[in-house]
């Protein structure tokens, strides 16, 4: 079992294919489990609900594959802002009758360009247009633009530059600083250990004891990648 409380960073380190895809998957929603209390999200048994469900409690998710996943190649920014937005924020930007409101749209979607440096070409380009690094900043934004209770990033800054994963593992901290519980699941142990305030290790999917960031070498957590110590096979979460 797992808890991530407000607050703090709590890394997931592995080797690739160990189980953390279908780990994010059961914590996003994106494979629902039949056991309800699998999940908790503030308190609250989240385990049966989908992604939009648990995004209503307050949870944001950012997955490992930013085109296709994370964003629909082919729609704009402001597109796939409303895309991932409309359930928690339909006040905002849909009217009555289910009339977009482009002008507030477009405002949300300029004010995550700002907040995390987006560079692109056009005043608002396709997703596919952007570079990878800038478009892990917009998917990292939107989904921190919302100030969510609870976050939880797959491989934030893989296959970007120095200076975009800068951006992205800072703005992830203060997150946590202003009251959040954010969970990163990452293979960059480097990323994990300026970030983190404990580490677990997946392994064969089984997910090792937090350990405090304060007693964790890389060492001990390259022993626990390796399977040298037995991990606990629950597979539940509670964020707090």
């Amino acid at each position: 079992s797992l808890n991530v409380r407000a607050g703090e960073v709590i890394g997931i380190a592995g080797v690739a294919g160990n189980g953390q895809g279908e780990f994010f998957e059961s914590v996003s929603g994106e494979v629902p489990q039949q056991d309800a209390s699998s999940v908790r999200i503030r308190g609250k048994d989240a385990g049966g609900l989908t992604i939009t469900g648990r995004r209503l409690l307050g949870a944001a998710f950012v997955p490992e594959e930013r085109l296709g996943h994370g964003a629909a190649p082919r729609m704009k920014l402001s597109e796939n802002l409303l895309l991932s937005r409309h359930a928690t924020d339909g006040k905002a930007f849909v009217g009555s009758g289910g009339m977009m409101k482009s002008g507030a749209i477009q405002a949300a979607s300029q004010r995550i360009i700002e907040a995390m440096d987006v560079r692109k070409s056009a005043p608002d380009p396709e997703a596919a247009a952007l570079s990878g690094g800038n478009l892990q900043k917009f998917i990292v934004g939107r989904e921190l633009d919302r100030r969510p209770s609870v976050m939880v990033v797959n491989q934030p800054t893989w296959g970007v530059d120095a200076g975009a994963a800068a951006h992205i593992r800072q703005a992830l901290i203060e997150l946590s600083r202003s009251g959040s519980a954010v969970l990163v699941i990452s293979q960059d142990l480097d990323e994990l250990f300026e970030i983190s305030d404990a580490i677990a290790v997946m392994h064969n999917g089984e997910l090792s004891k937090p350990m405090p960031i304060a007693e964790a070498t890389f060492e001990k957590v390259g022993l626990l990648m390796g399977g040298a110590e037995p991990g606990h096979a629950e597979h539940s979460l509670e964020t707090a």
